[in-house]
């Protein structure tokens, strides 16, 4: 499995409270058809958000389920939880993110919970031409499907149109990135190509402008920028610089009984 790697890597080990994010992709069955076995977690969350494909997840709480493209699956590890993540697919491209969310001290030993739900739940706002898919959290009056008492995460998927630039209200007092995973966009003065993550500094918004790459799959010219909060989002104020932005590292990783999407 081809898997592009921006948070959990040593230029940017983590960006607390985020701990990992990878970006995986392949359309050859022998990548992922061997999915990832029963391992544990424990003391973090985990994200996945399926761009492609069909994955199952089976857990030692009893949870089952099946998300395809468009679905989310959040797990609360806390005190341990043995999961397993397998394919429902034997050919065709498998592509989405996961991403671990540590958990304050206090909540580690807390008890497992998990939460899943298929794309037609996640709901899309148009925004002066972007479309904004709010995942977790809220994104003005629209509240995505997870909701996450304790880190307050707020999980978006935007398209923006090309050459538009599309900001977002955060709150001064967290940690947020942009993830490129098609076409490419500029923060600031920095180019954002794809598989590239801008981390920001403190302010009350940011602002990703898209730039005119076209992509196959759409009508229109499109950047898609990937933007994680970690709290709740504010009134716009004062935009946010981009602290830096950093290159994925991408490589092939088998799956196996260690592994975990």
């Amino acid at each position: 499995m081809t898997v592009h790697r921006s948070i959990g890597l040593p230029a940017l080990r983590h960006l607390d409270p985020f701990l990992m994010l990878d970006h995986f992709s392949s359309d050859d069955p022998d990548d992922y058809i061997a999915g990832f076995p029963d391992h544990p977690h424990r003391g973090f969350i985990t994200l996945t958000y399926m761009l492609a494909g069909r994955m199952e997840h089976r857990d030692s709480m009893g949870n089952s389920g099946i998300i395809g493209a468009g679905g989310v699956q959040w797990m609360k590890a806390a005190s341990g939880v043995i999961h397993s993540e397998m394919p429902k697919q034997s050919d065709g491209l498998m592509q989405g993110f996961q991403l671990w969310i540590n958990l304050p001290a206090q909540h580690k030993m807390s008890e497992p919970a998990y939460q899943e739900y298929p794309a037609e739940h996640i709901p899309e706002v148009a925004d002066n031409g972007t479309r904004v898919k709010v995942i977790a959290g809220h994104y003005g009056d629209t509240l995505g499907p997870v909701q996450d008492a304790i880190t307050h995460l707020t999980y978006l998927d935007a398209q923006v149109p090309a050459g538009a630039v599309w900001t977002c209200p955060t709150r001064p007092d967290t940690s947020v990135f942009a993830y490129v995973y098609a076409g490419d966009a500029r923060v600031a003065e920095s180019a954002l190509p794809a598989h590239q993550l801008a981390v920001f500094d403190a302010g009350d918004q940011i602002a990703v402008g898209a730039g005119g790459q076209r992509l196959p799959a759409g009508p229109a010219e499109w950047a898609k920028a990937r933007v994680g909060l970690n709290r709740g989002l504010g009134p716009p104020s004062a935009v946010r610089p981009a602290r830096h932005t950093l290159p994925a590292g991408g490589n092939r990783r088998s799956a196996g009984p260690s592994g975990g999407v």
